[in-house]
């Protein structure tokens, strides 16, 4: 198991001190059983858990304020957390401290349909702000697979499978309010579709992993709801072709809401897993938005495109039910890996390349795979160059372990050298901290300490993430 890195937590006394005034101002909302607190250093890769010292539970802006200001009066860190679907220990506490768990701060606060936009809270999750949207024809489009909530999306700068035509939660965030560390609000823009006012700070904390502040509010751009939908499967002999038909169709200006690839391998886990019939070879997934028309000629306009670089039989269904299956398989993925391995560790990992060099990086990733005797299954948003290896492992088995450290490496490596980057949707966190000198080099880093610095001067929010230590 990897070892996280570890920081000098705080003197007993000090946080005796913190967590007795927490506890004075917000009762029962501070929890310190082992249970919740492992619960909220829980980790889903192999990096080594780090649980806080507590666990608080704001009710309202307000709350998170006072939170902070005591915890900066203290020097003792705090974690936001959001519903703990990050993947490179964005949430452990390395030096111990109060995770804020944003599961009470789940409202709606407003919808503006004719301005195509909404005002909520950090807690909500995509899938309940698509149900609260249903009946007003409106929908949030970034999927990243987990439920994951709107806080924790924008702090990680989420993406998924809809990123090809509506791009990632970055394009989508309007504004934010944000508790900095003296615990007063900062605001950072408005509801305008565009602004030159001033620096971008709500790009800035877009990203940056609760390190500079915590997020208690969102303005975030809605879409509507498609006339018609339609999803595709699409089988290929080679990875390169379905990574060609990808570029063509994207420089011919068809309009794919999503695009997905699955090696043969992945297709083997999906189909065992959740009862699919699809051909084991490499697969593209695919849905078209727009009218009924506009729908048929874009799946018509594919259809030949994979045909010329070698695809099969391209089907197509508008049945919302047909749709729900098919892309359920694809966001029930890691599970199905982990069901090929039982008892085995699993890390999805995820490298982004220019879309140009994707079937050259997932061709030798899949060689490297061959060399090094591992198992890992590819995903990948192919639309925008980015995939997932979901590496399989005995934890147990030093040997296996170092050669899957070997192959990650590798693969980091691999992206950065066709002009690409260790992350592409995930986020650095803990675990890819070591490679984010060498894609943005050492001044760029500076200029991170420098803001970190300006922004979170003593060091609590989120420490131990993103910046590569000293």
């Amino acid at each position: 198991m990897t070892v996280a890195n570890h920081l000098p937590r705080v003197e007993p006394k000090v946080l005796a001190a913190a967590l007795e005034a927490l506890a004075v101002r917000f009762g029962n909302l501070l929890v310190t059983s082992r249970a919740v607190r492992e619960h909220h250093g829980h980790t889903t890769t192999w990096l080594q858990s780090q649980p806080p010292d507590a666990v608080f539970f704001p009710q309202e802006a307000s709350d998170v304020q006072d939170v902070v200001r005591i915890c900066a009066r203290h020097r003792v860190p705090v974690i936001a957390y959001g519903t703990g679907t990050s993947l490179e220990g964005q949430i452990n506490a390395p030096a111990g401290g109060v995770s804020i768990d944003f599961r009470d701060m789940n409202k709606v606060l407003q919808v503006h349909a004719d301005d195509l936009d909404c005002v909520i809270q950090p807690g909500v999750t995509r899938k309940a702000l698509n149900e609260h949207l249903r009946d007003s024809g409106l929908f949030f489009p970034i999927d990243p697979g987990a439920d994951a909530s709107l806080g924790g999306m924008a702090s990680t700068r989420a993406s998924g499978t809809n990123a090809v035509r509506y791009g990632t939660i970055r394009e989508n965030v309007l504004a934010l309010k944000v508790v900095r560390g003296d615990g007063e609000i900062i605001t950072t823009g408005t509801r305008a579709k565009k602004s030159s006012a001033g620096y971008d700070l709500t790009h800035l904390f877009i990203g940056a992993e609760g390190t500079l502040g915590i997020i208690t509010e969102l303005t975030i751009r809605l879409r509507g709801i498609p006339e018609t939908i339609a999803a595709a499967a699409c089988s290929f002999d080679s990875v390169a072709g379905a990574c060609q038909a990808t570029i063509l169709a994207i420089q011919t200006g068809i309009p794919v809401a999503r695009i997905e690839l699955l090696n043969a391998e992945q297709v083997r886990a999906c189909n065992s897993y959740s009862k699919l019939s699809l051909p084991e070879t490499p697969l593209l997934l695919l849905e078209f938005h727009g009218s009924a028309n506009e729908v048929a000629e874009q799946s018509k306009n594919f259809g030949e495109i994979a045909r010329e670089c070698g695809g099969g039989d391209f089907t197509w269904t508008t049945r919302p039910e047909d749709r729900t299956r098919l892309w359920q398989a694809r966001h029930d993925a890691y599970w199905a890996v982990k069901a090929l391995r039982p008892g085995a560790g699993v890390v999805a990992t995820d490298v982004c390349v220019p879309i140009s060099r994707l079937a050259d990086c997932v061709t030798d990733t899949e060689d490297d795979l061959k060399r090094l005797k591992l198992q890992s299954p590819i995903v990948g948003h192919v639309g925008d160059g980015n995939f997932h290896c979901s590496l399989m492992c005995d934890v147990e088995d030093s040997e296996e372990m170092a050669r899957g450290e070997e192959f990650m490496h590798r693969l980091v490596e691999r992206a950065q050298s066709m002009g690409g980057t260790c992350t592409g949707e995930h986020g650095i966190g803990q675990g890819k901290q070591k490679y984010l000198v060498g894609e943005l080099g050492g001044e760029a880093i500076e200029a991170m300490r420098a803001i970190k610095q300006a922004l979170d001067p003593q060091n609590i929010f989120n420490p131990g993430k993103i910046i590569p230590p000293l």
